[in-house]
């Protein structure tokens, strides 16, 4: 079992070891200015937290795929737009950003992710099931 947060046996789907993981494509973070900017032109954003948590409120827009299906999900998602990846905090879409790259797509991960977007009173979505 993985601590809480970490992917887990995630890695092992993708096809790489751990090493290979963190010698990976660095990640690219936005600041929530320019994801919120972003947002407000179209983005496409993916929530990579677990669906209880997407329904208590996410990102408007936002595709639920949870960091412990991405690795089986992540051919649902286009290769020719850029994918940013959004989680509680941070920390997660730094990883889905590092999978996702690994795998050829081109990512961003959202620092401070749906925390810092409820915070600085952005529109929140609650209670809609993942799509």
């Amino acid at each position: 079992m993985a601590p809480a947060g970490l992917p887990g046996p995630t890695l092992y789907y993708t096809g790489m070891g751990i090493l290979d993981f963190f010698k990976g494509p660095k990640v690219v973070q936005v600041s929530m200015d320019e994801f919120a900017e972003l947002h407000g032109a179209g983005c496409l954003v993916v929530d990579v937290r677990e669906a209880h948590e997407y329904t208590r409120g996410h990102v408007p827009g936002a595709r639920s795929m949870p960091l412990s299906q991405l690795a089986h999900r992540a051919h649902e998602l286009p290769k020719d737009t850029t994918v940013h990846c959004i989680c509680a905090s941070g920390h997660r879409s730094r990883i889905a950003a590092r999978i996702l790259g690994s795998a050829g797509y081109d990512t961003r991960s959202v620092a401070g992710g749906t925390a810092a977007w409820a915070h600085r009173k952005l529109p929140v979505v609650r209670g809609n099931k993942p799509r």
